[in-house]
């Protein structure tokens, strides 16, 4: 019996109902088992012999490696933009889902750049596994800036809003 074949056995009796299957041919023979419930996995192969080593081919060693130059930083932005970042508040994402800014399509959005908000007011909607979670501000401010586009994905703790504290 090759190798094919066995093959072949091991997954006829992994789709059937078989529980067990010995074959015996002259010197040689073979026991398939399946766990208990076939669901819980593959088949279990015993040979009822030693097995002989085959010769296996040899991986075949992996060639170098080219050295790729390490990236460049980003430019960095100029300081009075940055310094006057560093004052804001950001409204992270306290989920991963899906990013509205309106409660329907047809319905203006929550807060727009330059409203004025207060804790407790709804800023936008994580849809998550089909549940819309209204997302509420924890701190009072100015919108600066709206950092997600509508019906886009963001991760947990990603940046959404840039708030000036007032």
């Amino acid at each position: 019996m090759d190798f094919k074949q066995i093959q072949e056995l091991i997954k006829l009796v992994s789709k059937s109902n078989i529980c067990e299957i010995s074959i015996e041919e002259e010197n040689f023979k073979i026991t398939i088992k399946q766990k208990d419930h076939p669901s819980e996995g593959a088949p279990l192969v015993q040979p009822a012999y030693p097995m002989v080593p085959t010769m296996a081919a040899v991986p075949p060693s992996p060639l170098p490696m080219p050295a790729t130059p390490a990236p460049q930083p980003a430019a960095q932005p100029a300081a009075p933009a940055s310094a006057k970042e560093e004052n804001y508040i950001t409204i992270k994402s306290p989920m991963i889902g899906t990013f509205y800014r309106s409660p329907s399509p047809d319905k203006p959005p929550f807060v727009n750049v330059g409203d004025e908000i207060k804790p407790g007011q709804v800023v936008c909607i994580i849809e998550a596994m089909k549940l819309f979670n209204e997302i509420e501000s924890e701190v009072s401010g100015r919108i600066v800036k709206v950092l997600v586009e509508d019906a886009s994905p963001v991760e947990f703790d990603q940046p959404l809003f840039l708030v000036e504290p007032v």
